[in-house]
Formats: structure tokens, C-alpha cells, sequence
């Protein structure tokens, strides 16, 4: 029997499953791109995420959920930036991230994200095109990105 994907907007008693998922998912499915330095300055513990919980309220959240369980997470502010999007390692290439995206960027003529080495060529198939490489700080320790952006068609 196949699962149903539910997406749905964010609820504040999301928080930390999102939180551990955020966690779990930058400390496995990034390692083949960053050290592990890098990832622990990314994500230091499953609370990190835990202090942007108003972010999550504030921007448009969305939640995936396959039998009742959350597998992935993404969130858009305003301004048209993807600010998060993280799928459960154990889900990966299974069309979540998609079905966020598609969603999240409904309504924006362009959308902008600032994506890891690792999300780089999921958002080049999608149709960002690469800004600028940049190098970000947290906790003291460097980590690459991308500025990407992406034209979308005035269908709102």
C-alpha cells in the first residue's frame, strides 16, 4: 500500500519534531559536502532550530507529513526567499521537496534561496540559476552556499 503525502501549514506544536528533523537531516544527507566541523556549526544540537520558531509563524510554513509522521519542512518569507527546506534523510528523491517548492513558490514572480553545496543541483533542475557563491559564518566556521534565484511566470 503507497502513503499519502499531506502537506499543511505549520502549527507551533511542530516545532520540534521540525527542529530534530532539521538536525538529522543537515548531520547526514550534507556530510558528503561539508566536515563535520561545518556540519556542527550548521546544526550544534536539535534545539538550534527550536529559537526560530517564530520564523516559522511569521513566514509561510510548510509541513509534509506521510502517515501522520513529518518528513520535510520548508518555509517562505514575504519577500520571496525560500528560507528552509529540509526533507527526512529517508525520503529523499521522493518528490517532497518538489511538492514543497511548487507550493511555497506559488504567487512570487521571483524567488531567491541561498542553497547548500549539497541542495545546489535540486534547485538548478527546478530552474534557479546561480547569483553568486558565497561564504557564510556560523559559530566561527565558514561554510559555502549559493545565492539562486528563480523567474517564475506571472500565473497569480
Amino acid at each position: 500500500m503507497k502513503s499519502t503525502v499531506t502537506v499543511r501549514n505549520y502549527r507551533s506544536s511542530d516545532c520540534e519534531k521540525v527542529a530534530e528533523l532539521f538536525y538529522e537531516t543537515v548531520h547526514t544527507v550534507n556530510a558528503e559536502n561539508y566536515t563535520a566541523e561545518q556540519l556542527f556549526a550548521w546544526a550544534k544540537d536539535e534545539r538550534q532550530l527550536q529559537t526560530r520558531k517564530n520564523d516559522f509563524i511569521k513566514q509561510h510554513t510548510l509541513i509534509a507529513e506521510i502517515d501522520g509522521n513529518i518528513v520535510g519542512f520548508g518555509s517562505m518569507t514575504d519577500a520571496g526567499c525560500l528560507d528552509l527546506l529540509y526533507i527526512h534523510k529517508d525520503f529523499q528523491r521522493k518528490g517532497l521537496a518538489t511538492k514543497l517548492c511548487d507550493e511555497l513558490e506559488r504567487g512570487f514572480s521571483v524567488v531567491v534561496t541561498h542553497a547548500s553545496v549539497t541542495a545546489k543541483p535540486f534547485f538548478e533542475k527546478r530552474g534557479y540559476s546561480v547569483m553568486t557563491g558565497q561564504t557564510v559564518e556560523r559559530s566561527g566556521v565558514k561554510l559555502k552556499n549559493y545565492k539562486m534565484q528563480k523567474i517564475l511566470a506571472n500565473d497569480f
